[in-house]
């Protein structure tokens, strides 16, 4: 049967407003990524020959660690990993509460009361407003961004307050312009460091002030840190639990899918204030029955062996800088991130004596149809692409051939800014 079908049936009115209602599935907007989705299949189609550099996915190229997968294969044949995990097993989380101290310096958290396992970071995204949020409460989101907490936020009946970055900024929000009837209202605070899209990075003078903040509007803070150990150039990975009355205020997300190269794998922690921490917990245990033991248990591996980020990181700083150069070269204005494996960077307003772009969404679509290379754009807080260094290339010989291959895409046109 159709879904037009479908649509007929009493089954089309029984929809909750908070995904569409009677009108649920008649949305004819087309989400952009599924717009990339299909300008990529039409690229493919019309030059079946040419190579697509994919500078589009958000998820590590590579496996996990052969340690890591070497201890997931070991527990997982063990029968006494085999049940319900609840809420997470005691080895996972002290080995969270040990990573947090060697690798960010946060001292003082307890495993026991202040650690919990997720299933990735965007199931906790998704639950954490569940414990705070009551219809006409606010949670304040930072745009461009991962928009997932804030739609569960609506999903309960409360609002979204969008503060955007901006690059005068340096991407970090300005918590002094947000207006005194949203902090009255406010309820909690997100915050994405190293971010995405932007790759900036947050300071411990930011996050002092934060704190601050958070504690003067009585507004509980969400530190979702996927990218934190994935830093550059001199820049030591920051948390936000490291930073003095961070634990009054708030939590920490961490994930071993970016700095593991564990996105399959659905493993993270959220960690800090005990009661937020317990809260969450209890929300949890009515969603989930936890992750497989081994494989917390071969993520408890992974924590315990902060050098394989270390060699992650070292692969995208060296790739950031390849594709810094290239695009410079190309006409951009490109600077390095200091975090993340993202690249964000102005979109082009036209292409001399070719096509204007209104948005940075039209000039992705170019770039997919025009130069088969795919990226994201963004038009949150300005018209910005997000290039990605997690392409595919084994090697840096193979690696400097798609860079150069990029490049002579790109520097076949002028682009006006």
């Amino acid at each position: 049967m159709t879904t037009e079908f479908y649509q007929n049936t009493y089954i089309q009115h029984t929809f909750a407003e908070r995904i569409g209602g009677a009108n649920y599935g008649k949305d004819t907007n087309i989400y952009k990524f599924e717009k990339i989705k299909r300008a990529k299949a039409a690229a493919k189609l019309q030059f079946p020959d040419v190579e697509l550099i994919d500078m589009g996915v958000g998820e590590p190229d590579e496996m996990a660690d052969a340690g890591i997968v070497a201890a997931l294969a070991e527990e997982a044949s063990k029968p006494e990993n085999r049940g319900y995990a609840d809420n997470g097993i005691a080895e996972f989380k002290h080995a969270a509460a040990t990573y947090l101290k060697e690798v960010f310096q946060v001292e003082g958290i307890d495993p026991d009361t202040e650690v919990l396992h997720s299933i990735g970071t965007k199931p906790a995204l998704a639950m954490l407003p569940s414990c705070f949020i009551n219809p006409g409460d606010i949670t304040i989101m930072t745009v461009p961004g991962y928009p997932v907490m804030g739609t569960h936020t609506k999903y309960l009946g409360g609002e979204v307050y969008n503060i955007p970055l901006t690059a005068d900024n340096n991407f970090l929000p300005d918590l002094d312009a947000i207006p005194e009837e949203v902090c009255q209202r406010a309820k909690l605070l997100y915050l994405n460091y190293p971010n995405n899209p932007t790759g900036a990075v947050a300071s411990v003078e930011f996050f002092t002030k934060a704190i601050a903040w958070a504690k003067q509007h009585k507004v509980i803070i969400v530190h979702d840190a996927p990218y934190a150990a994935l830093t550059y150039d001199g820049n030591k990975p920051l948390s936000f639990l490291s930073v003095p009355g961070a634990k009054d205020v708030g939590v920490e997300l961490h994930s071993l899918s970016k700095s593991y190269n564990m996105t399959g794998w659905r493993i993270g922690f959220i960690a800090g204030n005990p009661l937020i921490v317990k809260a969450f917990g209890d929300v949890k245990d009515n969603n989930d029955s936890g992750q497989f033991i081994a494989i917390q248990k071969a993520a408890a591996y992974g924590l315990a062996h902060p050098e394989i980020t270390e060699a992650i990181a070292d692969k995208y700083s060296r790739r950031h800088d390849l594709l810094v150069a290239a695009l410079n070269e190309a006409g951009f204005r490109a600077v390095k991130p200091q975090g993340s494996f993202f690249l964000y960077v102005e979109a082009p307003k036209a292409v001399q004596g070719g096509p204007e772009f209104r948005t940075a969404e039209d000039f992705s679509q170019y770039l997919i149809r025009e130069k088969l290379i795919s990226t994201v754009p963004w038009d949150d807080a300005g018209r910005f692409i997000r290039f990605s260094v997690t392409f595919q290339a084994r090697g840096e010989a193979e690696e400097k051939r798609v860079m150069s291959e990029l490049k002579r895409r790109l520097t076949d046109v002028e682009y006006i800014f």
